[in-house]
């Protein structure tokens, strides 16, 4: 007996969740877990189970596609470790809270190594045993520089997701549709508010009463990407913009830890620029 992750979406009709247990039924499959929405303005039904039973993962993706609509799509995944790398630059809160929950077992990844454009985090990182890489931007243009860390990236096997920890340079166009979809980023701010530099300085400035972090995929237009998971915390007039930097740092850490740990679990489902969750 194995257990499989069936990911399920597709223009909403009637029945569709009727269709779906009937082939779990009639493979003599067990349900572990079931969870399904429905998007009425854009007419799409998602859908998420967790199954046990013996049946081959293409066979039983097979069969679903035969009760589906012709434009779903349907994904059969066996739950095993996804393999993802890390980015970040000098800042190591973000970073030390995925080792840290990737060495205590709360993570379904294999960590392939950090790569960052400074070397001051390799002492952290080198107390994990996971292999640092520092790929300097010093001196390089931006094309040169990304090339390296392209070529970093693909010396890798089947890279699940790329971990921005902090990574503190702009990624451009041809970096990002490269890895479309893969790559998770922390933004320092409660999104859409106060985007690029310095947000605690702009919430300061503005006087805000809550501050936050916004865990969101990475595509083209500058922290706008489908947003994963969010967090807040509340402030006061007593706060400078240091003081919510600091703050701010620990609802970063658990943030993009959440997201990743929701993106490894196959919860995600991304569509018109936003996700649904299960």
């Amino acid at each position: 007996m194995s257990q499989l992750r069936i990911l399920i979406d597709a223009n909403d009709e009637k029945g569709l969740v009727h269709k779906v247990s009937t082939v779990f039924y009639s493979n003599d499959l067990n349900i572990l877990s079931n969870s399904e929405f429905v998007d009425k303005e854009n007419n799409k039904f998602f859908m998420r189970s967790v199954i046990d039973g013996d049946i081959e993962a293409q066979e039983l993706k097979k069969s679903l596609k035969e009760v589906l609509p012709s434009d779903a799509s349907v994904d059969v995944v066996e739950p095993k470790k996804k393999s993802i790398i890390i980015m970040a630059t000098k800042e190591m809160h973000a970073l030390g809270d995925i080792l840290i929950r990737h060495e205590a077992g709360e993570l379904e990844a294999n960590i392939l190594c950090v790569i960052s454009n400074y070397d001051k985090l390799e002492s952290l990182v080198s107390k994990f045993d996971i292999p640092y890489i520092a790929i300097s931007h010093v001196g390089c243009e931006r094309s040169e520089h990304e090339n390296k860390i392209i070529e970093c990236i693909d010396s890798y096997k089947d890279v699940d997701y790329i971990v921005l920890a902090k990574y503190m340079r702009i990624l451009t166009p041809r970096f990002v549709e490269r890895y479309e979809d893969k790559i998770i980023n922390i933004h320092h701010s409660f999104l859409p508010a106060f985007i690029g530099a310095n947000p605690y300085k702009q919430a300061y400035d503005r006087g805000v009463k809550i501050i936050g972090a916004t865990a969101h995929f990475v595509n083209n237009n500058l922290d706008e990407g489908p947003i994963i998971a969010q967090e807040i915390i509340h402030v006061d007039h007593a706060y400078g913009w240091r003081d919510m930097q600091r703050s701010g740092r620990d609802v970063e850490k658990v943030v993009l830890s959440r997201a990743l740990k929701l993106a490894l679990e196959d919860r995600i489902f991304v569509f018109a620029n936003k996700t649904v969750i299960f």
